[in-house]
């Protein structure tokens, strides 16, 4: 068996052009978009995820704005920018770019952001909603791994979920949306993590793996069941002499021997990463469509 590639480049142009079309319905109606994004400093991939939503706002008609602050911002001054960015009527959106400097208070500043435009899904409000059910922004990347499974066919409802992985980014956010009772939901879900003693007895188990635990190539082939759906969230950088830059991008996953097993895989690049920006688009959108009293 060789797993069927799911293809986040190819899922995620397919919901953008759904979104340019909501784009141009709110346009019609004098209504654009607009996202705010604060940048403090210049890790190297957040400045590369900024570009990346910068280039997403211009493809689907969006308005967009990066606040840049250096490094040594103090927290007041980012936490500051966040409260402008609240009061500021034409703005749908807001996103602070994490990680943030050690000196700011990465809870605090994203406490700051008001609920209703919260396109990251991370404000304790929207969690909280997430947990109960109720209606709010889903944080982008679990979004973007819901999208991938039903696009594909891959419904996860009655299915047992493993994620690999408690973060407060994907794996415990995802363990909330997918164990919910609803379409695009209702899996039988399992967590497990660096605590976990023999995680392979548990991922052996699931008719669907996502691993999002940062450590690269850590599912092997043996730890899934034949035919398991393999969603890899991991964007690693390991050592490669044989290639220019000394280096190259791999997942939480070992593809080439998973994929030989897996009935369908996500590939690293080209994977869950390019759901994440399309999934906050389409959050920004809907805080647009509430504004403006468009329902979908």
């Amino acid at each position: 068996m060789t797993a069927k590639i799911i293809s986040g480049s190819e899922i995620s142009a397919d919901i953008r052009s759904e979104l340019k079309a909501r784009v141009t319905r709110l346009k019609a109606q004098g209504k654009t978009p607009f996202l705010g994004v604060v940048l403090v400093g210049e890790d190297p991939g957040s400045l590369s995820y900024v570009r990346s939503k910068e280039k997403g706002c211009e493809e689907i008609g969006m308005r967009e704005t990066t606040i840049r602050l250096p490094a040594d911002a103090p927290e007041s001054r980012v936490i500051q920018e966040v409260d402008r960015l609240n009061k500021d009527k034409e703005v749908d959106g807001i996103l602070v770019q994490t990680p943030l400097p050690k000196h700011v208070d990465t809870e605090k500043v994203l406490y700051f952001i008001s609920p209703e435009k919260d396109v990251d899904g991370f404000h304790p409000v929207n969690m909280g909603k997430l947990l109960r059910g109720q209606s709010c922004f889903i944080p982008c990347t679990p979004h973007g791994i819901q999208e991938m499974l039903m696009r594909t066919g891959n419904d996860p409802s009655g299915k047992h979920v493993v994620i690999c992985g408690r973060s407060n980014l994907v794996g415990k956010p995802l363990a909330a949306l997918l164990v919910q009772k609803t379409a695009g939901a209702n899996a039988v879900v399992t967590v497990v993590h660096t605590g976990t003693a023999h995680i392979q007895y548990f991922s052996r188990q699931a008719d669907i793996v996502v691993a999002a635990m940062g450590s690269p190539l850590f599912i092997k082939a043996d730890m899934i069941k034949e035919g398991a759906v393999v969603i890899d969230v991991g964007m690693n950088r390991i050592e490669d002499k044989s290639r220019e830059k000394g280096y190259r991008f791999v997942g939480d996953v070992d593809f080439e021997k998973v994929k030989e097993k897996a009935s369908a895989i996500t590939p690293v690049p080209g994977g869950v990463g390019l759901m994440t920006v399309t999934m906050l688009l389409q959050n920004t959108i809907e805080a647009a469509e509430k504004t403006a009293g468009i329902r979908q």
